[in-house]
């Protein structure tokens, strides 16, 4: 088995796959893609100073996008960036991983910008953009004559209420995402071991390939005998 040296020269040159190009039908039914994000911790000498001589240190983050289908809970884009990177500025890499047509886009407030809907009309016109607009949101000029997608949410907000608005838009579904982070840190973990950027991102990517093969290993394969 190789030693950790071994596999960190290893993961400064491996070439692996976005996950949104593997296993996936280019030709099936548009995705509805869930996006959220996260902070991983980075390892280093500062934690083994802070386990052996107690010294209080201000631990790193690096921060994980990912984007997963509902329909198979499969992690289907992710990209990783510094922790001072917003949310919304990273729309356009996880669209970009994504093999296939996507039928709406779904996040959570921190998408609530007019770049994140120009990002998924670019690439996927006519593709829904399920984001509840902030409290102090106010229409565009252009709602009366012209109204946009955020427009129509303020309106059902309005009309109806946030609560039958997210349950109208399939925005609950999101918490799906949240749940996919959450098997992330059990399984995988909160932390990254590789000490470079370039090391760090094949460390997530590998990270999300495991992932997506245990949840292959584990759904059921149902065969119609009669």
């Amino acid at each position: 088995m190789p030693d950790h040296t071994t596999l960190s020269r290893r993961a400064a040159t491996l070439d692996v796959p976005p996950p949104g190009n593997v296993g996936v039908d280019v030709g099936s039914e548009p995705m509805h893609l869930l996006v959220d994000s996260t902070g991983l911790k980075l390892c280093g000498k500062g934690e083994w100073l802070l386990e052996k001589h107690g010294t209080a240190t201000r631990r790193s983050l690096r921060a994980l996008h990912l984007g997963i289908d509902p329909g198979t809970s499969r992690i289907v884009t992710a990209t990783l960036t510094s922790k001072d990177v917003d949310d919304a500025s990273r729309a356009g890499p996880l669209l970009d991983q994504v093999a296939g047509a996507v039928a709406s886009f779904a996040g959570d407030g921190a998408y609530d910008q007019d770049r994140v809907y120009d990002n998924v009309t670019q690439r996927h016109p006519g593709t829904a953009v399920v984001v509840p607009p902030r409290a102090t949101a106010v229409p565009s000029d252009t709602a009366e004559t012209l109204p946009t997608q955020r427009d129509g949410h303020l309106q059902r907000i309005a009309e109806h209420g946030r609560m039958a608005w997210q349950n109208a838009s399939g925005h609950n579904k999101r918490a799906r995402v949240e749940a996919t982070i959450n098997r992330w840190k059990q399984v995988i973990g909160d932390e990254l071991r590789a000490h470079a950027d370039g090391r760090r991102a094949t460390e997530v990517a590998v990270a999300v390939h495991a992932l997506n093969r245990m949840l292959e290993l584990e759904r059921p394969s149902y065969v119609r005998i009669a």
